[in-house]
């Protein structure tokens, strides 16, 4: 299982601490060191949707100026690639079924994790 995100994010803060006292082992890989590969945003995109996998209100959208352009989806999966930071965190992958799990909801991870 992996978790993406970056340290000083709340909400992979949480995540982490969520999956940590339970002791279920993950990966983390922190987005501002590495990239996510295109085909794992593209995976992530194709079970959750752009609307949920792309941060639309984060400041990296807004300091590229993302809003007043009309991008594609395949614009914007390049866009998340070259800016992993656009990317909604945490996203855990890699864990049954080829399940993927975008942003921190305790009842959702207790539902999945549990």
């Amino acid at each position: 299982m992996r978790l993406f995100g970056i340290k000083n994010c709340g909400s992979v803060k949480k995540a982490r601490d969520f999956l940590d006292s339970r002791n279920i082992d993950y990966e983390f890989i922190d987005l501002k060191i590495q990239k996510p590969q295109i085909s794992d945003i593209k995976k992530w995109i194709d079970k959750k949707g752009i609307d949920v996998v792309l941060n639309s209100k984060g400041s990296t959208y807004k300091k590229l100026g993302l809003k007043n352009l009309n991008l594609d989806l395949s614009a914007k999966i390049g866009y998340c690639h070259d800016n992993p930071l656009l990317l909604k965190r945490p996203i855990i992958d890699d864990f049954g079924n080829d399940n993927v799990v975008v942003g921190f909801d305790e009842a959702k991870y207790k539902e999945i994790f549990n």
